[in-house]
């Protein structure tokens, strides 16, 4: 049936937009692509547009628009799958477009121009069998339609696959020597901890002696001036000159203190070694609590007084664990609470200072203080757990601070990196815990943040109102 339409205008040529010449990368889009152009109102007849299509034999299909409105597509293919009917030159040729789309009765894919390559890629692949050598029709902007031949995406996708390959590679390689450099670095931090223990041995053992020894010279004296308490002018000049009676109260407090200072030096080196250590093929028994005191011991020069630590241990087995991985989740997390306290607390000096009332803190008018609050228990399987039948019981370790929190966006981005997909485009500190709590221990790691949804329920029985908080769940076995 001809159309009651009137011609508005003559029959657009197609035209072909070809791809930019920065080449492709991971982030590329469809705009970067080549596209072709023909947009064509549907009172126009097939004749028309297979008489252009017979001219530019690598066009893909036709756009139809109904006054200035996106209708559909006709792919070239289909069009000639309608002419090789029978009768069909003769019913369809003469027929305007609107009725050839009527009897092709197709789905067609429509995608934004922003759509990466690699996405439109796996989209294009799920369609139907019968669909999947249609062209794909990219909207530039409003009313404003293209054409995208699927070899062309297809040959993008698998440039770009390769590119992929080639940057995991790269970064595989990367983190072989990173991995290699770490080995060395600790195994040279150790053998340096090793070597700062002997002399703090020397000290730690002698120090007993040394008491013992003033002890008994200061028993000595006693018993000389009980028997001689008259004595002669140069040994008394010599006891003011000294100032016996200080120095008898003064030496074990100075013996206290070497034995305190030593005590710290070799806790911290121990805790140094722990650190670095090197785990061994298969996990070993380790004690959650001291991993948790050994990191908190070697970060306590960044916790500044104004932030305070609250340990809520509860009664833990001994979990078998790669402690030296472990310790770099907690250092990790901990790391990051201690940053958010931080910048919380240097904004609000900025703030007090161009308020000019750097005289107070805002916790010190009513606000909480700065606290970062460890909760350690043996709990039943998180819900989410699946079908574990040899770890029915679980250790739990919550770390959270009464921080800012984060954003929305930043949220969204941690999420993200716990993903297989996100976390090789950038490989971040949380995502590192993540892989060894989830991949190497069989463990959960959830994350939640003040103002942001969770993505999952909350196991803790008393989470924090404001803040971050993250809960390690690794199974007893």
């Amino acid at each position: 049936m001809p159309s009651s339409k009137p011609r508005k205008s003559q029959l657009p040529l197609p035209q072909f937009l070809e791809a930019n010449n920065r080449g492709l990368c991971l982030e590329s889009t469809l705009a970067d692509l080549s596209l072709h152009e023909f947009q064509v109102e549907t009172h126009y007849t097939g004749m028309e547009v297979a008489q252009l299509l017979e001219q530019h034999p690598f066009l893909p299909g036709v756009v139809l628009i109904d006054q200035g409105q996106f209708v559909g597509l006709i792919a070239r293919q289909r069009l000639l799958e309608l002419l090789i009917r029978p009768q069909g030159l003769t019913l369809f040729l003469p027929s305007p477009l609107s009725v050839l789309y009527s009897y092709l009765r197709s789905n067609h894919l429509v995608l934004p121009a922003s759509t990466p390559i690699l996405v439109a890629a796996q989209m294009a692949l799920r369609r139907s069998f019968d669909q999947q050598a249609e062209p794909i029709v990219v909207q530039m902007e409003e009313n404003t339609y293209r054409l995208l031949d699927i070899h062309e995406l297809n040959i993008a996708y698998w440039q770009l696959r390769g590119v992929e390959t080639q940057v995991r590679y790269e970064r595989g390689q990367i983190q072989i020597v990173q991995t290699e450099k770490m080995a060395s670095l600790g195994r040279l931090v150790d053998g340096v901890a090793h070597e700062i223990l002997d002399p703090v041995g020397f000290i730690w053992g002698n120090l007993t002696h040394l008491s013992n020894y003033t002890a008994q010279v200061m028993q000595l004296l006693a018993a000389y001036e009980q028997h001689f308490p008259e004595l002669p002018e140069a040994i008394s000049q010599l006891q003011a000159e000294i100032e016996l009676d200080y120095l008898r109260e003064d030496l074990p407090q100075t013996i206290a203190s070497i034995r305190s200072g030593a005590e710290r030096l070799k806790k911290l080196v121990t805790s140094l070694q722990n650190f670095c250590h090197i785990d061994d093929v298969y996990p070993k028994p380790a004690d959650i609590h001291e991993c948790l005191d050994s990191i908190l011991l070697l970060l306590k020069s960044r916790l500044s007084g104004e932030i305070q630590i609250v340990r809520d241990y509860g009664h833990l087995p001994p979990v078998t664990c790669y402690a030296g991985q472990l310790n770099q989740v907690f250092m990790n997390i901990l790391s990051n609470a201690i940053n958010a306290l931080l910048n919380q607390a240097v904004q609000q000096d900025l703030i007090e200072k161009i308020r000019g009332q750097h005289q107070t803190r805002s916790w010190q008018a009513g606000a909480a203080k700065p606290r970062i609050t460890i909760k350690t228990q043996v709990r039943s399987a998180p819900i989410d757990a699946g079908d574990y039948s040899s770890a029915s019981r679980w250790v739990m370790i919550c770390i959270a601070d009464n921080g800012p929190g984060l954003s929305a966006e930043s949220y969204q981005q941690v999420l993200d990196s716990f993903s297989i997909e996100k976390r090789a485009d950038k490989e971040t500190s949380l995502a590192v815990s993540y892989q060894i709590v989830t991949a190497k221990h069989g463990g959960k790691l959830y994350f939640r943040s003040y103002g942001a949804e969770l993505p999952a329920p909350s196991l803790n029985a008393n989470p924090v109102e404001q803040g971050t908080e993250f809960e390690i769940w690794l199974p007893l076995v």
